[in-house]
């Protein structure tokens, strides 16, 4: 197979485009590095599109690889034929491949292997070649009469025979391949209730949709619902359409017509069947779960991109009942300055003495926003800090924090080595505060599963959710950029080329000498060589560093380039830093590119991406995204009526709608169908996490506890 021809027309891209890439990959560049440094090379590949060529470049390698050990098991066994060989050659998916070795796959000791032994090979050969066109069929199978090999009678010799046809039958590619696009086109994924018991899994207790059709998400619930015993699933097909194909490609007109008949039909039901079934429902079960991780992605990516809150000296507050809500204030730049707990929640806690504390805090600490956990007794923490909010002379801010997964990170050995003297609780409603002040920074220190933006996340393949989602990390760092001064080692180990022993020797690094004071100084850490060096380099910014170019996104290769530029269109380091060069673009034009390229060996679209970082020193892609929604008062379910409309914040997009947060604990959900007046193909076409719209109640189930909201007409 030739890789770079496959990639290219798989992905529409330039044979030279994949040639290349394939070539950087090798040679141990990572997929941000060069997406951002080296789009001369690739033709200015985003790293969406690098992503999906390096899975693919993984899968079409181990293809390869499980083709030639394929080849050599096959011929060790002395059965290959040029005609094999082709087909081998041919198969473009592993499914085709594994269908193709079947037949020379060492086996169990099955009804087959039993019948050989017994000598009736030549009798299968004989009944299946159907050469015969007058006689008796016992009397063909008396010949293979042996009862020291265990053949006692003609009909034992034939049931054997036909044994035999049924496993060659079941063993053929081209049948299987065939068998398997049948179902897919036309059968039904079924599911049925396997329990008297209600459960979330009751409208699918009589359900049934065509393969071909199902939504990803119910395949992930019915597989669910199997595991947890409460549907028994099956994938159903018409028989009779199964058998006229295999029938149409296996009898022939002779004395044997119905002995094959009979073995064909049974090795549909015993042996095709139930494999294909499986195989079939492992692809949707693949599918689906694909589809879901890049919903998560997209959500993932969503989140941690939200903009965030700078320069604000923020109290955290992690609600609970009995044990009380922990406070941790942090001031701007993320230090926890203060903790203490309150007891506010329950009807006999002395809340008198809670707003005593809290507002001794806003006041000692100048506290200009509050952040609240949305989990348990998050409503009732809600209300007392909104009543208090009123009673200040000063305007202070709250907003509710999604708090997925800061009590993972709470209990985790990262958290008890950022802050050893800290309680569980303590950590948590740092956690919670710092979310606000910057996400990114914040919920790196989390495992991507737990942040609570996807979709059955657990029942699908863990090693491709982990991998994709850890892309989708490395991409936002790795867009905003990190400062070198203060970035945790958590942080740092999703840069570009660094590990994560490396980020932890540049803390250390950082401890003991002080400040990095310019990019080279890296090189100075233990075990960051020229390599890494090179790969992470540019994401790593140094604000107020005495090189302006140490603040932007240049690299440090194009340093050189950089500088020339600014002396040809008379421009200097200082006024970069200074912000005076506006009409950088303007006097570009002025110059011949075509020969500062040359001169300096650089592309122009690396000149361009130089350009912008000058203009826009310390730029973060977070600053164009929506800001979150601040409050004062509060409102509750009880408060809504059908006909309002509201402003909220998108918390999670998901196959059939999404869940916005409208400020009354209780997320409510715009169905897909409620997204727009116009057809909407998928909710990720239209909204994203993070985003602030305007929606409309249409019911309010307060004791089921749902809201129904609607962007239309709004």
């Amino acid at each position: 197979m030739d890789i770079i021809k496959v990639l290219a027309k798989e992905l529409e891209l330039k044979e030279t485009q994949v040639e290349n890439t394939v070539k950087l990959i090798d040679e141990g560049n990572t997929i941000p590095f060069i997406a951002r440094y080296r789009k001369e090379v690739t033709g200015a590949l985003d790293d969406e599109v690098l992503r999906k060529l390096y899975d693919r470049l993984c899968y079409l390698r181990s293809l390869d690889e499980r083709r030639e050990e394929i080849i050599h098991l096959i011929e060790e066994q002395g059965k290959m034929t040029d005609d094999l060989m082709a087909e081998i050659l041919k198969a473009e998916i592993l499914q085709e491949l594994e269908d193709i070795y079947r037949p020379y796959r060492p086996k169990r000791r099955t009804k087959a292997t039993i019948a050989k032994e017994k000598g009736l090979e030549p009798l299968a050969m004989l009944i299946y070649m159907q050469q015969e066109k007058t006689g008796n069929p016992y009397d063909f199978a008396r010949e293979y009469i042996n009862e020291e090999l265990g053949a006692n009678s003609e009909e034992e010799a034939i049931e054997g025979a036909m044994d035999i046809i049924a496993e060659m039958v079941s063993d053929d590619a081209d049948y299987r391949k065939e068998i398997r696009a049948l179902t897919f086109k036309a059968g039904i994924l079924k599911s049925k209730a396997a329990t008297d018991e209600d459960s979330v899994y009751a409208m699918y207790y009589d359900f049934g949709e065509p393969v071909s059709k199902i939504a990803s998400h119910r395949v992930l619930a019915i597989n669910r619902g199997e595991a947890e015993k409460f549907l028994s699933v099956s994938v159903e097909i018409e028989e009779e359409m199964i058998l006229n194909y295999l029938y149409g490609q296996t009898v022939r007109e002779s004395i044997f017509s119905e002995i094959v008949k009979t073995a064909v039909a049974d090795s549909y039901k015993r042996l095709i069947k139930p494999s294909i079934e499986r195989e079939i429902r492992n692809t949707l079960t693949e599918n689906a779960g694909e589809q879901a991780i890049g919903l998560f992605s997209k959500n993932l990516y969503q989140l941690l991109m939200q903009p965030p809150m700078r320069g604000k000296t923020v109290l955290g507050l992690d609600p609970g009942y009995r044990t009380g809500c922990k406070l941790a204030v942090v001031d701007e730049t993320g230090k926890v300055c203060d903790t203490g707990v309150v007891f506010c929640t329950l009807e006999h806690h002395d809340k008198e003495k809670s707003a005593k504390l809290i507002k001794s805090l806003i006041l000692k600490h100048k506290v200009e926003l509050i952040a609240i956990g949305n989990g348990t007794a998050s409503k009732e923490s809600e209300m007392f800090i909104a009543g208090i909010l009123k009673e200040l002379d000063t305007k202070v801010y709250y907003m509710m924090v999604n708090e997925a997964g800061a009590s993972v990170y709470s209990a985790s050995k990262l958290a008890a080595e950022e802050f050893p003297d800290f309680t569980v609780e303590e950590r948590s409603a740092t956690s919670i505060a710092r979310r606000i002040q910057d996400p990114l920074a914040e919920l790196v220190k989390i495992d991507p599963k737990s942040i609570g933006v996807g979709q059955y996340q657990h029942d699908m393949n863990q090693k491709r959710l982990s991998e994709a989602l850890g892309g989708v990390v490395e991409n936002c760092v790795n867009s905003v950029g990190v400062d070198l001064n203060t970035a945790s080692a958590p942080l740092l180990s999703y840069v570009a080329g660094i590990s994560a022993p490396i980020a932890k020797n540049i803390v250390k690094y950082r401890e003991e000498n002080g400040k990095f004071s310019s990019r080279s100084q890296l090189l100075k850490v233990a075990k960051l060589g020229p390599k890494a060096f090179t790969q992470c380099a540019g994401f790593l910014r140094i604000p107020g560093a005495k090189n302006v170019l140490d603040t932007t996104s240049v690299h440090p290769e194009s340093y050189e380039a950089a500088a020339s530029l600014l002396s040809e269109v008379g421009y200097t380091a200082q006024d970069v830093a200074a912000g005076n060069i506006s009409d950088l673009k303007l006097r570009m034009k002025n110059i011949n590119l075509d020969d500062f390229c040359a001169k300096y060996d650089v592309g122009k679209i690396t000149i361009n991406d130089i350009a912008d970082s000058l203009l826009k020193p310390g730029r973060d892609p977070r600053d164009e995204m929506p800001t979150p929604i601040l409050m004062e008062d509060v409102m509750s379910m009880e408060d809504l009526k059908p006909g309002m409309i509201m402003t909220g914040t998108v918390r999670n997009v998901i196959d059939f709608g999404a869940f916005v947060d409208i400020g009354v604990h209780q997320d409510g959900l715009v169905h897909i169908s409620q997204i727009s007046n116009k057809f909407v193909k998928h909710p990720t076409d239209v909204l994203s996490v993070g985003d602030i719209v305007k929606v409309k109640v249409i019911d309010v189930d307060t004791k089921k506890g749902r809201i129904s909201l609607s962007m239309k007409d709004v």
